[in-house]
């Protein structure tokens, strides 16, 4: 395994679709009898996301509703509008509470439950989004799943099998000369 991060401008954009199985076949240094070997590596380009930022409720965006508050509590119940609901009109999240005294009381711990309901919501849509970028778990890396292949025995060739671009200058892609492939990858999509 290796993680590296390469930073600048749309880098992500650039090469998202860098993103699977990459088969290379080479004589093997390590063989003693110099047999070719072919090797997998699945790859993985994440982006870097900020850190959620706790959400702020715009006053504008929500409903607040009073009602009577039931069950013990001593002389305010059943006589004054204590419990709240709180809703939020863009997402129609709600979120209530009865069991403080006063309905200021009841109306703060309503707004901070619901502000913990949106930023789960978020949170979950986040997590949602990013597994998208992940590559499927049933993706195995073998024959036949490869992108692309880097052949450097008996002959030399990079190819991308979604395009059909090849190179025989597989040393110069392998030292991070993708742009005939990425150029290609762009136009396809």
């Amino acid at each position: 395994n290796i993680t590296i991060e390469i930073s600048g401008k749309n880098v992500y954009g650039t090469l998202k679709n860098e993103s699977g199985v990459h088969r290379l076949v080479r004589i093997s240094p390590f063989n003693a009898q110099a047999k070719r070997h072919t090797s997998f590596a699945l790859v993985e380009v994440l982006p870097i996301l900020p850190p959620l930022k706790k959400p702020s409720i715009d006053s504008k965006d929500i409903r607040i509703e009073t009602s009577k508050a039931g069950g013990p509590g001593g002389q305010n119940v059943n006589k004054r509008e204590t419990a709240v609901r709180v809703v939020h009109i863009p997402t129609n999240l709600s979120a209530e509470s009865q069991n403080e005294r006063s309905q200021l009381q009841n109306k703060e711990k309503a707004v901070s439950i619901l502000k913990g309901k949106i930023y789960k919501a978020i949170e979950e849509e986040r997590v949602s989004r990013e597994k998208g970028m992940y590559i499927s778990k049933t993706t195995k890396v073998e024959w036949g799943n490869q992108i692309r292949s880097y052949v450097q025995h008996p002959y030399k060739m990079a190819k991308d099998h979604r395009t059909n671009v090849e190179t025989s200058n597989v040393d110069a892609v392998l030292d991070g000369e993708l742009d005939e492939f990425i150029e290609a990858e762009k136009g396809i999509k």
